[in-house]
């Protein structure tokens, strides 16, 4: 699927990163990333395993405290936010994680009811099963609903996870390797479900991954993180077309090693 609603409005600064750092005892991760993405724009961070490309995300959530630098999320500094403040806020951002996340000892129906009966507790027991066969079907997977996640195959849990982080509406979805560990027809069904949910629900999106074509086939903009920094940023073909060794190098892992 190619990329659609490309109506990216460059007057709305969503998440703006400033000189970041973030450092796990001797280990330097993120040395003075600067990040900024639009209303309705998709931005794939592209870098090897290990190069801080999770941990950027976490601080964004504000599941992790940077060394210093700023980040700020729909107008507000993260860091700076009380629990009750930052609570609110991530509330309209969803986090997609890497393994989904889903309870075990729960089924599919009682997974996405979860955040809805502990955000939106007005919500009567027919609205909240309405809402999740809702975005059951806007995942393509309404046949699960009764179904544990045991049962699912591993692209099935990873929609199901997206489907319950869509289930708040977040105006931010964050996607963590969200085609690791998948075969690729199930990647290019991931790919587009991402695709669909920017069109659909108007999202804006930062999506984690060392997959090349997850980044090519999602990502308005790509930014190469590579030893702590951002090397380069521009459309897929900007970035790629380069002499840089270590993008270069990159790109031949994915598309040439891997063959």
């Amino acid at each position: 699927m190619e990329i659609e609603n490309k109506n990216i409005d460059y007057n709305k600064l969503i998440i703006s990163v400033r000189d970041l750092y973030k450092s796990f005892g001797e280990n330097h991760v993120l040395q003075g990333i600067n990040l900024d993405v639009f209303e309705k724009e998709n931005v794939a961070v592209l870098g090897r395993s290990g190069t801080g490309k999770s941990v950027l995300i976490k601080i964004i959530c504000g599941l992790l405290r940077p060394d210093s630098g700023t980040v700020n999320v729909l107008g507000k500094e993260v860091d700076k936010l009380n629990d009750k403040e930052l609570r609110e806020l991530r509330l309209q951002v969803g986090f997609s994680f890497q393994n989904s996340a889903l309870y075990d000892s729960m089924s599919v129906r009682e997974n996405l009811a979860f955040p809805l009966v502990r955000n939106a507790r007005h919500l009567t027991k027919k609205e909240v099963t309405s809402q999740i066969e809702s975005v059951l079907s806007d995942v393509g997977l309404s046949q699960t609903i009764n179904q544990m996640p045991s049962e699912l195959s591993g692209g099935q849990r990873k929609r199901i996870g997206i489907a319950r982080t869509l289930i708040l509406r977040p105006k931010i979805m964050l996607y963590d390797e969200p085609t690791s560990g998948l075969d690729p027809i199930t990647s290019i069904e991931i790919n587009n479900l991402i695709n669909l949910v920017r069109q659909k629900f108007n999202t804006t999106s930062i999506i984690i991954t060392h997959d090349l074509t997850c980044a090519k086939s999602t990502g308005d903009r790509v930014a190469m993180l590579f030893d702590g920094k951002f090397i380069k940023e521009g459309t897929f073909d900007e970035v790629f077309n380069t002499d840089d060794e270590r993008i270069k190098n990159f790109y031949n892992y994915n598309f040439i090693n891997q063959l």
